[in-house]
């Protein structure tokens, strides 16, 4: 798969691989344990907030974001995922969160890409993250299964939107259908409404908040936020 075609659809969508010299710098970790402590204290630092619940949804939706963007964009743009066995993370560096994939191998092509997304993005990769993220700090898993349906539809609105620039409607309406799937997957069910508009154009409302209104700057609401304005004992 030509990485380059998927890196310019945005950078959620991009990975290094074995020709990026920053990746054999070092400093890429397994998407274990000790990656997850390090995001949620670097997104911490970098929001200015103690409060590490807001840290680690932050982090949660970071890395949500990009595994379902090259998920959902190699699905669509190939009918092949990517092998993500493999995959590491460096959680001290800005975001999106920078991913490596060694090689960047390929899974043979599946009948039903959403299963195949399912079974090796969702169950293999998000469960564990939340897992660990949950032992790191307790947070709501409605919560974060909510940031999750977020970046889903967040990769939807990217990847249409420049399948459409590029000439390519069969590929935007085709990434509508693939989502529109993994969201009847238990854990995105009721995360919130995925809508498409007469023209074709998705938008989605979430049922939950992130709690990105809470960083101490004055980061504001989210686009899909659940919240119309932030609580009255936050805006004085």
């Amino acid at each position: 798969m030509p990485l380059h075609e998927l890196a310019s659809v945005g950078p959620f969508f991009a990975l290094r691989t074995d020709e990026d010299e920053l990746a054999g710098a070092g400093g890429y970790l397994p998407l274990g344990e000790d990656a997850v402590r390090l995001r949620v204290e670097t997104v911490g630092r970098r929001l200015g907030t103690e409060d590490v619940r807001i840290a680690a949804s932050v982090a949660f939706q970071g890395i949500t974001g990009r595994l379902l963007s090259i998920a959902l964009g190699s699905a669509t743009l190939t009918g092949c995922l990517l092998n993500l066995t493999t995959l590491r993370w460096h959680p001290l560096l800005t975001a999106p969160e920078d991913l490596w994939l060694p090689g960047a191998p390929m899974l043979p092509p599946a009948p039903d890409p959403v299963a195949q997304i399912t079974a090796t993005v969702l169950d293999a990769h998000l469960v564990p993250l939340y897992d660990l993220m949950r032992d790191v700090v307790p947070i709501s898993p409605r919560l974060m299964w909510g940031n999750a349906g977020s970046s889903l539809a967040g990769a939807l609105r990217v990847l249409h939107a420049w399948c459409r620039e590029q000439g390519r409607q069969d590929d935007a309406t085709y990434a509508v259908t693939l989502t529109r799937a993994l969201f009847t997957h238990p854990l995105l069910a009721d995360t919130g409404v995925l809508r498409v508009d007469a023209a074709g154009t998705p938008s989605f409302a979430r049922d939950t908040c992130c709690l990105y209104y809470r960083v101490p700057t004055g980061a504001g609401m989210c686009g899909d936020c659940v919240l119309r304005h932030p609580p009255r004992s936050r805006q004085h």
